[in-house]
């Protein structure tokens, strides 16, 4: 019997699936695409139903010229990429280099890189699935032809290196409208009272808030309508109206999506979606685990299905029956709807064993991976888990025409929360109060208005453009990390307190496409193109229909954006930085890797420099300057600027401040509890400070 050859992405899935084929097989990389459309030139025939020009991608001749040997030897090849429409195009691309008929059953597919998932894909093969090619090969050139048609107007109107996208400009709206809410926004002030009271006989206090006057919702505009009330509330006494005490049920949520994995990353564990789907593809590839070899820990990481096959419900079911007991299983497996229009080609995001626990796995993981491997392992588990029983009390409480209300909850039988804890803020801020009866009076302790402003809309994080993408219908799990890190590194975008925020070029660039390419950035429109893909996808559609129905009125467009729009000058920044060579104010340029000091002299003068950023405390060690530095991985840290002479850094910003009970230097810190916090760098020490309140640790 002779060798088959199997052609995957990656070297890491290439010696995962060796170790599972055996001697008979040899298991190759093609490192992702290999062709692609040329980047010196459009690369698609307009004229000839937008037919693609592919070249072969530079560097990839030596990967090709392997495979092709590797083929020769071979008597069966086995194309191996991703269950995707990205991975069918790989395929079909394989196809054609290597000279394989596509009437051939040589594409094979898992979810799962498992020994059997492996074996059970080699024994079905199938032909390459071209409804799935062309609507890849769709996307890409509308893609191609957005990118290159528009974005040229940008370099010759604002300046070389911009670019616009077909869902980046919708993501850059969302983003620019939002803050155009902010900027717009007025604030309004309203008022709110509560009040403390307790038992008689308890010195134990509890809040209550004011709800009602007369039986409708109270609102209080003004300290003098506050004041007013709360001696009104003074004279009253305080009366029990009514208790209701109740169960309910908390049920667990469904198991991770491409989507729900990277905004639960970002919220947790402070991932960007670039990081989440860069360490989840590690886990999907595999890793030698001590006593289980090496093997895929998760399914495939790009997904908008909640769907979970019947096999996993089973071993789920098993490990909490002999882990936890009969009462966390469900009545009946638990079954999640996956939203309308996704492609539902494969699984939820889950674990691919379930006895590989993480702290099973947690030697042989890096941080990162383990962190975000119990994160999708916890969650599914908690899927498939018993409801939460929450005991639940509302107390109602009246003073005079005045009606006060406050709230509590605990927990019953915890059910899937074993695993995996979520609470609403409603339980986060829960109140813990007495046993009280109906008709029973309270003492007042105190009585407190407070003064509150109506808040603008928040600017998006990660997560929350993730979610409002996927809600709407734009871009699919692939394209949601792509996105963000295109406007972040165009500039369009800056992070500020891990938000997204508009720069002055975002809203430059968003003006004119939203201007003039109005489809572009319209939403419903960008979704309703997804829906032609899918389609295109399915066979209801031809490729080249869509493709034609999206391009015909984009051409006019393109032809009344180049007569129309003037040439845009952006002033550039300005700073007290003198040049050493000739004097003049140095200004901020935007350059490849980023900004950097410049003389505004050139020709003449072609004096630059990178940005310093130093900071307020001095070095610990020699009383030099600390400055903002990045590591190689672009993570931010501190640094002394006598480098190398003082070898001082440090992860987080030292303050001006010493530790009171050591005398190190304090850094600065931040909980999502407690807020801004200083604490000291003395690993022995624990002292701690906090901005919100006096406490001191």
């Amino acid at each position: 019997m002779g060798k088959k050859l199997v052609i995957v992405e990656s070297p890491a899935k290439a010696k995962t699936i060796g170790k599972y084929l055996g001697k008979n097989y040899m298991v190759e990389a093609s490192m992702g695409h290999v062709r692609d459309l040329p980047k010196s030139q459009l690369g698609v025939d307009i004229d000839n139903e937008y037919k693609p020009k592919y070249i072969t991608i530079r560097g990839k001749g030596e990967i090709l010229d392997k495979l092709r040997k590797q083929a020769k030897k071979s008597d069966k090849i086995y194309l191996a990429t991703d269950p995707d429409r990205e991975g069918e195009a790989i395929s079909w691309h394989l196809a054609h280099i290597l000279k394989l008929n596509e009437d051939d059953n040589c594409r094979i597919e898992f979810n799962e890189i498992t020994k059997n998932s492996i074996k059970n894909a080699i024994k079905s093969p199938r032909q390459i699935n071209l409804n799935l090619v062309d609507a890849q090969q769709a996307r890409r050139i509308l893609d191609r032809l957005v990118g290159y048609k528009i974005s040229p107007i940008l370099w010759k109107k604002i300046r070389w290196g911009l670019s616009a996208g077909r869902v980046q400009s919708v993501a850059l709206n969302i983003i620019c409208s939002r803050e155009n809410e902010i900027n717009e926004f007025v604030p309004k002030e309203y008022w709110t009272i509560e009040c403390a009271i307790r038992k008689e006989e308890e010195d134990k206090v509890f809040n209550v808030k004011l709800t009602t006057k007369k039986g409708k919702k109270v609102e209080i505009n003004s300290k003098e309508e506050s004041d007013e009330i709360i001696n009104e509330l003074n004279q009253g006494e305080f009366i029990v109206k009514n208790i209701k005490k109740g169960t309910k049920n908390k049920n667990p949520l469904a198991p991770f999506t491409t989507s729900t994995l990277q905004q639960d990353a970002y919220r947790k564990l402070n991932f960007s979606t670039r990081r989440t789907m860069s360490v989840a593809q590690q886990l999907y590839e595999g890793i030698d685990i001590k006593g289980h070899g090496t093997v895929g820990l998760i399914t495939y990481m790009r997904t908008d299905s909640v769907r979970i096959s019947d096999e996993a419900q089973s071993n789920a079911k098993e490990y909490i029956l002999d882990k936890f007991g009969k009462n966390y299983i469900p009545k009946s497996p638990r079954s999640f709807k996956s939203k309308k229009n996704i492609q539902d080609a494969h699984e939820a995001i889950r674990p691919t064993n379930i006895e590989i626990t993480p702290e099973v796995a947690k030697d042989n993981l890096s941080n990162e991976q383990f962190k975000l491997y119990n994160l999708i392992w916890t969650r599914f588990m908690a899927s498939q888990m018993s409801s939460c029983i929450m005991n639940v009390i509302s107390v109602n409480i009246e003073n005079g025409e005045y009606g006060l209300k406050v709230s509590g909850s605990s927990i019953k039988f915890d059910g899937f929360m074993k695993v995996y804890d979520y609470n609403t803020e409603e339980e986060k801020n829960s109140v813990k109060f007495p046993n009280l009866q109906e008709g029973e009076k309270l003492i007042k302790k105190s009585i407190e208005g407070k003064q509150h402003f109506t808040q603008p809309p928040a600017r998006y994080s990660e997560a929350t453009l993730v979610r409002t993408l996927e809600e709407n219908g734009i871009g699919r799990p692939s394209t949601y990390s792509p996105i963000i890190s295109t406007l972040l590194d165009r500039k369009y975008v800056e992070r500020e307190n891990k938000s997204l925020k508009s720069t002055e070029l975002g809203f430059i660039v968003n003006n004119i496409v939203s201007q003039y390419f109005k489809q572009i950035v319209d939403a419903e429109f960008t979704a309703e193109m997804e829906n032609k893909l899918d389609e295109v996808e399915n066979g209801k559609k031809d490729w080249i229909n869509v493709v034609d129905e999206f391009f015909t009125p984009l051409k006019e467009s393109i032809k009344i954006a180049e007569k129309e729009i003037e040439k845009i000058t952006i002033e550039e920044k300005v700073t007290d930085v003198k040049c050493e060579k000739c004097g003049k104010n140095m200004v901020i340029k935007h350059g490849r890797f980023g900004d950097f000091l410049a003389c505004p002299g050139y020709p003449e003068c072609k004096n630059t420099k990178p940005i310093i950023k130093e900071i307020e405390a001095s070095c610990p060690k020699c009383e030099g300057k600390v400055i903002v530095r990045k590591s190689k991985k672009g993570r931010k840290f501190f640094g002394c600027s006598n480098y190398p002479e003082c070898d001082f850094i440090s992860w987080f910003e030292p303050s001006t401040k010493k530790c009171p009970d050591c005398e190190s230097y304090m850094v600065k810190r931040y909980s999502k509890t407690k807020g801004n916090y200083l604490e000291c760098s003395n690993k022995e020490c624990k002292h701690r400070e906090y901005e919100n309140d006096n406490n001191k640790e």
